[in-house]
């Protein structure tokens, strides 16, 4: 038995967090049904993210993308049977119906997504204001002489 301890499942659900706590905790909830669709999250520079998720079978009027209070919400589900005429000998193509959460960072932004080749990509940009960016703050060498 292996008692190493894999910080992979804090990475999953989050995009642009540097903050521990919020990453423990959603990897502590557990969430059943999370590993479908697959999905990637990738960090393509230092503000623009991406989300690719397998969704085979699916077409863009049967998936759905919402952000809301920070959490972005990917939803798919079932299209209606339109070719009765259609038996399946294997059906291996899962259709089936799920949902994907994801919390944001402050600042994540999502700037579009695409369906190509049976894969939706959602761009994400991290967009800070000038008022929240840091400020580096010139030191003086000189000590500044006091006038009476």
């Amino acid at each position: 038995m292996s008692t190493a301890f894999s910080l992979a499942p804090l990475f999953r659900h989050s995009v642009g967090f540097d903050r521990f706590n919020d990453l423990f905790e959603s990897a502590l909830r557990n969430e059943s049904g999370s590993t479908y669709p697959p999905y990637n999250v990738e960090k393509h520079g230092d503000d623009q993210y991406r989300i690719v998720i397998a969704v085979a079978g699916f077409q863009e009027e049967d998936l759905d993308l919402q952000v809301e209070r920070g959490v972005l919400a990917v939803s798919g589900g079932k299209r209606e049977k339109t070719d009765d005429a259609v038996t399946y000998l294997h059906h291996g193509i899962a259709q089936r119906a799920f949902k994907l959460s994801f919390r944001l960072a402050d600042h994540i932004e999502v700037k579009g997504a695409a369906l190509q080749n049976g894969l939706l990509n959602i761009d994400l940009v991290r967009v800070v204001p000038e008022e929240a960016k840091a400020k580096r703050i010139p030191i003086n060498g000189q000590r500044a002489v006091l006038e009476n």
